[in-house]
């Protein structure tokens, strides 16, 4: 599959060398690892990766001195983390994305998912966001990886 596809992205626009907290996209392919979803919100996707229902003690760990950096994390957690079950209906539907986990490299970003858009086409904080319609047909086409494209080359 080669579609390019509308999306949102980080406020910090789209960067080759990306680093925690830049709120930027990185650039590159990455792999789609499996997914998550609010089974009280969203039918669950159909797809070939790992589909898993998000539960209140879901968590991402985006703090790069603790040795779960970059890493699904359950609730409570003693570092610093981004909850997946959230009051918005960002991560409603979200793909965890291959991007700085094998392994993980303190520092060169966290947390980088596919998740659906904020309200009013707001950007990210660095994922790639996709309407639920969208992300849906491309999950089940068997997407598995998108590229990022760095700027210029679009």
């Amino acid at each position: 599959m080669n579609e390019r596809i509308p999306a949102v992205i980080g406020a910090g626009g789209i960067k080759t060398h990306k680093i925690e907290g830049d709120h930027a996209t990185p650039t590159g392919i990455f792999p789609l690892r499996r997914v998550f979803y609010r089974a009280d919100r969203v039918a669950s996707p159909v797809c070939h990766l790992p589909v898993e229902p998000l539960s209140r003690h879901d968590g991402w760990c985006d703090d790069p001195t603790h040795s779960d950096y970059n890493r699904y994390v359950m609730l409570p957690h003693p570092a610093r983390h981004e909850r997946l079950w959230r009051d918005d209906h960002l991560y409603d539907l979200v793909v965890v994305l291959g991007y700085n986990d094998a392994p993980p490299v303190p520092g060169r970003g966290s947390a980088i998912f596919l998740h659906l858009p904020p309200p009013h086409s707001r950007p990210t904080e660095g994922c790639i966001a996709v309407a639920e319609p969208e992300l849906r047909r491309l999950l089940g086409m068997g997407l598995r990886e998108i590229e990022v494209l760095p700027p210029g080359r679009r």
